[in-house]
């Protein structure tokens, strides 16, 4: 493969450090020998190391040099990071006897290509470079699948990004493997799913995970009908996108973390019981952010009113509650709906309301304060004045009412009628 190593991962040159700080022996191995070798590039340098011995000691001394963060991830296996301002590099002791017995307890060829930066010599043992050339995903081997069960999901997202295919023997042993998944801690399957559902690059890779019983494992109720409507909410999202560009820029803003929007926690939303209490339970147990959890469950609640708004309409009291619960969630529930099959001109006047920051049923803007009613009706502190400022803004929304006086005294004869 043609490499330009003096712009890539591959050149000391890009590195935050001397080389000479390494000790001749020492390999690049993993993501950033893959890449380069795939001409894909990153601003933010993710360099993994493999040492013959003092990895621990060569990272400490490497932030010390540099003041650098540092942080021993694993005492026992020898393996530490330093963190530099635009890159992050692990450094590792060298597992068993030799680099190619290291390089043998990896899960993908294409992840077990070494690349030594002094005799700029690739160390290919298990000819990844050649399964690179052919974009295939081959297990190193079964064993190495079961050492480690994240593994087989992880086959199914480097395939999304890579675009690449997963060759025949490696995905025929994905669904005798598949059980070994529960085995692993939600926290890490989570992250794997967020990468599959963060893009429609994921979305096939979702289908071929389920069609090969890995999904089942944290989704035991998910059918074919709800991997095609993640189809849909891919498909919607860009129609939405077409038609109002600001409502795909927030589809698009994380939520909780960089590998979660609301785009995808629609999708999500498609793997999960429709009923709110036990799509909880599930979020739950995959230790989803309480954000996260929140703008799913606040989907499944309101989604249903949006149905309805297919064949009856919401009045304006109905409007102003339903955006209170939803809030900036809206744009989640708009693609879910359309994904579902209501038209976008059915919901257009909803959009549209959201979008428009002036809009007082969606953005309601107080014409007066709980501390006004209470000056100037002498009411307490009490639940009455938060129902009175609701009962003010509905007045408002349906024209009744548009000055502070008028609220006041909107106000006076609610009391006067109770």
């Amino acid at each position: 493969m043609d490499i330009k190593l003096t712009y890539s991962a591959l050149s000391p040159k890009t590195w935050p450090f001397s080389p000479e700080l390494l000790p001749p022996e020492a390999c690049l191995v993993g993501g950033a020998v893959r890449d380069a070798l795939l001409g894909r590039q990153a601003e933010y340098l993710d360099l993994d190391f493999i040492l013959p011995a003092e990895a621990v000691k060569i990272g400490r001394q490497l932030a010390k040099k540099y003041k650098a963060g540092f942080v021993v991830l694993d005492a026992e296996r020898q393996i530490a990071r330093v963190v530099f301002e635009q890159a992050t590099v692990d450094l590792a002791l060298q597992e068993g006897d030799s680099l190619e017995t290291d390089l043998n307890r990896r899960d993908f060829t294409i992840n077990a290509i070494a690349y030594n930066p002094y005799k700029k010599q690739f160390i290919d043992p298990l000819q990844g470079i050649a399964d690179l050339q052919a974009r295939l995903m081959r297990m190193v081997s079964v064993e190495n699948l079961q050492d480690d069960p994240l593994r087989l999901l992880r086959a199914y997202r480097q395939a999304a990004q890579l675009n690449f295919t997963i060759e025949a023997n490696t995905k025929s042993v994905m669904p005798l493997l598949a059980p070994l998944l529960a085995q692993v801690a939600a926290e890490r399957i989570r992250t794997e799913l967020s990468y599959l559902l963060k893009s429609s690059q994921g979305t096939p890779w979702l289908q071929a995970a389920w069609e090969d019983e890995l999904l089942p494992v944290c989704f035991p109720d998910v059918t074919a009908e709800d991997l095609a409507q993640i189809v849909a909410i891919d498909h919607c999202a860009i129609a939405l996108t077409q038609t109002w560009p600001r409502l795909g820029v927030e589809l698009q803003a994380p939520v909780a973390s960089k590998l979660t929007s609301l785009l995808s926690l629609g999708k999500l939303a498609s793997l999960l019981p429709s009923l709110p209490e036990a799509a909880e339970s599930q979020l739950l147990n995959l230790k989803y952010a309480r954000a996260e959890i929140r703008a799913i469950v606040t989907a499944l609640k309101n989604l249903p009113q949006l149905r309805a708004r297919a064949t009856s309409e919401m009045s304006l009291r109905e409007q102003y509650f339903f955006f209170q619960d939803v809030g900036s969630f809206f744009p989640l529930l708009a693609v879910m709906a359309v994904a579902e099959g209501i038209s976008m001109d059915t919901i257009a006047p909803m959009i549209n309301r959201y979008l428009n920051s002036d809009d007082q049923v969606a953005h309601p803007q107080s014409l007066v304060t709980g501390k006004d009613l209470m000056q100037a009706l002498s009411l307490p502190a009490s639940r009455q004045v938060g129902e009175l400022l609701t009962e003010i803004q509905i007045a408002r929304i349906e024209g009744k009412i548009d000055s502070r006086e008028a609220a006041l005294e909107f106000a006076k004869q609610v009391i006067s009628n109770k």
